[in-house]
């Protein structure tokens, strides 16, 4: 009889992982709150890391068919003055692959279509959880309790999972930073793929595969601001910034805007009793790396790969709580020195540095987190 997994949460963790147990001999279900699955977000980069276990689990074709490789770029001044440059071909000799840019609903279709239709169940409210497995939920406005051999909770940042079984860990804090994300009409410019900085500020861009481009942008600012015209708070602090930014801008219709959280105070233990969590659940990070997603999608991996072992959810624990918890502290870390850097002679000092540093140094510092090799998934 096929062992038994509830995953809590739709999002790009939890359908990844319920791919993940199935091709190891699960029987999986997926309980997501929304409703409906509708195309959400903006952008993402897909880094080495991540699309090897998209390789494990057996979707990377599909992904890099509604993805395009990374082009080479760098870091620069909000004035366009080069601090770094980065080339992708020098990228891809040391990764053995390029990053793929895909928007996020991109992906999340892939991965939805990865799976049988029945496997997931939306407008599935969780109420309860306990680590020896048992469920309840509510569904269509009836109460439903199941018991399963593997519960996952993949819920995001805020997750129910955490709140009821870890009520000892710190709620997610913001670090002080308000973000825009965008994804323009067709771009028929020239595009230079960078990330900018000035004082309290970044403005990122990446190319998508049907001619779009995703950008994101970012200043220090208090939360909770209220939601107003925000293509022209964007274009009111980076208007004056180097082209093509400006276009880029204008080149948008729909520009999304959250205050950025993330656990700063890790978890002591991913595991409790039959009950995991994965991704932001586990570990929230800051995008400073760009490691969100493809740090989820390794959770999806080693845990399918484990599982089903005697001590399996043991050794899941100890082989992603360190990595990924270390990754977040690096993001947190990268975000301090480059788009929260605010003092003026802190900033030149950084922008002094960066100049200064080896290419074939930055480079190796770039491709650290994303050197990384999932493991072979075979039924157990």
């Amino acid at each position: 009889m096929a062992r038994t997994a509830i995953v809590i949460g739709a999002g790009i963790g939890g359908l990844s992982a319920a791919i993940g147990l199935r091709r190891t001999g699960w029987q999986v279900t997926v309980l997501e709150r929304v409703a409906a699955l509708r195309p959400v977000g903006a952008g993402l980069v897909l880094q080495a890391n991540g699309l090897r276990c998209l390789d494990a689990l057996g979707v990377s074709a599909s992904v890099r068919e509604r993805g395009r490789p990374d082009a080479s770029g760098g870091t620069r001044r909000s004035d366009g003055r080069w601090l770094a440059r980065v080339e992708a071909s020098e990228m891809e000799r040391r990764l053995g692959t390029t990053a793929v840019g895909i928007h996020r609903a991109a992906l999340h279709e892939v991965l939805l279509g990865a799976l049988p239709a029945a496997t997931v169940l939306t407008g599935a409210h969780v109420t309860a959880v306990t680590p020896d497995g048992d469920v309840a939920y509510e569904h269509a406005g009836s109460p439903v309790r199941t018991t399963a051999d593997l519960v996952v909770g993949a819920d995001g940042i805020h997750s129910t999972v955490r709140r009821l079984l870890w009520p000892e860990a710190a709620a997610p804090v913001h670090v002080g930073v308000t973000a825009w994300r965008g994804v323009t009409t067709v771009w028929p410019g020239e595009l230079v793929v960078a990330i900018s900085w000035d004082r309290g500020a970044e403005f990122g861009m990446v190319p998508l595969v049907d001619g779009r481009v995703y950008w994101f942008a970012a200043v220090n600012a208090r939360p909770g601001e209220p939601v107003g015209d925000e293509p022209a708070r964007v274009r009111a602090r980076f208007g004056d910034w180097h082209d093509p930014i400006p276009q880029l801008i204008a080149a948008t219709g729909t520009v999304l805007r959250d205050d950025l959280a993330c656990l700063d105070e890790p978890l002591a233990t991913y595991v409790k009793g039959r009950v995991v969590l994965l991704g932001d659940a586990a570990h929230a990070m800051t995008p400073n790396l760009g490691q969100g997603a493809n740090q989820a999608l390794e959770d999806a991996v080693v845990l399918a790969a484990s599982a089903g072992r005697p001590d399996g959810l043991v050794a899941y624990d100890r082989q992603r709580r360190p990595r990924s918890q270390q990754v977040a502290k690096a993001s947190r870390a990268v975000g301090r020195f480059g788009q929260q850097l605010d003092n003026r002679l802190a900033v030149a000092a950084r922008n002094a540095v960066m100049r200064l540093t080896p290419p074939a140094l930055a480079l190796r510092s770039m491709a650290r987190y994303a050197d990384w090799r999932p493991p072979t998934l075979t039924a157990h």
